[in-house]
């Protein structure tokens, strides 16, 4: 089985596009993953637009990168959720921490 790719990209805007799969085969280097949260801003997007899967793990990766930004004082927004992530949020009743 081939292993899940997941990749971060900053714009100009300072939005982190993220594409590919958020899963626990994809979530694997706590470096890169670390690097999304540093920013000088007070608030960091994540634009999922371009996000093809995610399972729980690639859900508790954001609320964990909520909560470290929160400790900072800073935000975390989330742009063009996918449907499948919805629904994850849904079930877990978490959609109100990311409002």
């Amino acid at each position: 089985m081939a292993t899940a790719k997941v990749h971060f990209k900053r714009n100009d805007e300072g939005v982190v596009l993220i594409s590919g799969e958020l899963t626990r085969n994809s979530l694997t280097n706590e470096r890169l993953l670390n690097q999304q949260l540093e920013s000088t801003q007070s608030i960091t997007y994540f634009d999922l637009s371009d996000v093809s899967r995610v399972d729980t793990a690639g859900l508790a990766w954001l609320i964990h990168s909520l909560g470290k930004l929160q400790q900072q004082d800073k935000r975390l927004e989330l742009k063009n959720i996918p449907e499948q992530l919805r629904n994850l949020m849904a079930l877990g009743q978490v959609s109100t921490l990311f409002e």
